[in-house]
């Protein structure tokens, strides 16, 4: 099956299967505060992605590309990041750079919003020469470099050999000039896989967690030997923060994509850790089932619905979420503290906000 294909057959079952089912972010709640003491038109949504700024804590996270049917998808979500001042990063451009021919797909994104923050993508597996025409393509801002070991593995075309993928992330990261972002697919990250990054000075890191759209199940559905038990393989995206806690205010900033369905859970995201927060699937569903207008209406709405809990939580910059206290419960309690990750920690913080 050709790349082109590929690209759209995960298109189609991305939006067949939608979310996993399971409410990742369910487990994760704040105490109330009745005396926030601030208000709601002093919030700010800027976050500091360094060596970028941002105005928007949403991230359209990679998605697509690679065939003449997604180029309309990407001009929709490069059209809806210019309006919104969200980031935004393609989708992975291997197929572009081994066919020309499909070089729109992704180049429309530059094109559309010609000033915004836009990451290229490619596997780790891509030499330092690819990452360089990557970025080159969509002039991109930083580039990501995707791991995604167990897509692969169930992917009929797949790779099966993953030999050198840290040594290709270090040249790529000393040899490019903009910055390397490492990020999941959507089975979440350890701390062990963590530090071996940061060791290699990757100073971003997407966990990418288990709760959005589930590429085990994209690619169980793409052929007849289903593997549905490796379907809840990895972390969620809340576990996967937790598991930055050693690297937090060290130099090293997360991002948070997987299972994301509102404002609310990009404040939790962010309570737990993450400097901003991807949304990919939701995208999708987003540009491909309403008009420009209601995309740009729901955007405005997930930005209010941040604010709302920001308000209500007495914090006036995201920043300021990760001393608010948060309550961690259930499975990912269960999961988290057979890690050795004590949780009280959490519960009792003190927010120190003023405004």
């Amino acid at each position: 099956m050709d790349r082109s294909q590929r690209k759209l057959d995960h298109i189609r079952h991305a939006l067949a299967t939608g979310m996993d089912q399971e409410n990742i972010w369910d487990d994760v709640s704040f105490p109330p505060n009745s005396l926030p003491n601030i208000s709601y038109g002093n919030t700010k949504l800027e976050v500091s992605l360094s060596p970028f700024t941002i105005s928007s804590p949403i991230l359209i996270n990679a998605m697509t590309g690679g065939a003449e049917a997604t180029t309309e998808v990407n001009q929709k979500l490069a059209i809806l990041a210019r309006e919104k001042g969200m980031a935004m990063a393609v989708g992975s451009q291997m197929a572009a750079i081994r066919d020309p021919s499909v070089l729109p797909s992704y180049q429309i994104v530059r094109k559309e919003n010609p000033d915004g923050l836009i990451f290229a993508n490619l596997g780790a597996e891509a030499t330092v020469e690819q990452a360089q025409i990557a970025l080159e393509m969509v002039e991109a801002n930083a580039i990501q470099i995707h791991l995604n070991v167990m897509q692969e593995l169930l992917m009929p075309e797949g790779d099966r050999d993953f030999r050198g993928y840290l040594e290709n992330i270090k040249r790529i990261k000393q040899q490019l000039s903009v910055p390397v972002i490492v990020k999941e697919v959507g089975f979440g990250m350890s701390a062990e896989t963590i530090k071996q990054l940061v060791e290699a000075e990757i100073t971003i890191i997407d966990v990418g967690g288990r709760g959005g759209t589930n590429f085990a199940q994209v690619e169980n559905r793409r052929h007849s030997l289903e593997m549905s038990m490796f379907e809840e393989w990895g972390f969620t995206t809340a576990e996967s923060l937790l598991e930055t806690r050693p690297w937090q205010g060290k130099g090293v900033s997360f991002l948070a994509t997987g299972g994301v369905r509102n404002g609310l859970d990009v404040v939790k995201a962010i309570a737990l850790g993450a400097s901003a927060v991807g949304m990919a699937g939701a995208m999708l569903r987003l540009v491909q089932t309403k008009t420009m207008d209601e995309c740009l209406r729901q955007v405005d709405h997930w930005h209010h619905q941040i604010r709302v809990a920001m308000t209500a939580l007495g914090t006036a910059s995201l920043a300021e979420l990760r001393d608010a206290p948060v309550l961690i419960t259930g499975r990912t309690a269960e999961r988290a503290t057979l890690r050795g990750w004590q949780l009280d920690h959490y519960a009792r913080r003190q927010s120190h906000a003023k405004c």
